[in-house]
């Protein structure tokens, strides 16, 4: 099965959480409520300094799909 990069979820006993899965390695939810980010991944000492340089990243690109999401429905 093909998945998209990003998803977009909700939860009814979360009613405030705004929810982006990325689905490629990294794999994470973030909450764009807050920000908090949940990784679905194991890392090794070696990946984590690359993954503090990306997090940003993708969490920029996990907002950025969230507005064009929110605006398409908008529309």
């Amino acid at each position: 099965m093909d998945l998209p990069k990003f998803l977009l979820g909700d939860n009814t006993d979360f009613p405030n959480g705004i929810y982006i899965v990325h689905t490629e390695f990294p794999r994470f939810i973030i909450n764009l409520e807050d920000d908090e980010v949940e990784w679905l991944e194991e890392f090794s000492k070696e990946d984590e300094k690359e993954l503090e340089e990306e997090t940003e990243n993708l969490i920029e690109a996990a907002t950025a799909f969230y507005d064009r999401e929110v605006a398409r429905y908008d529309s």
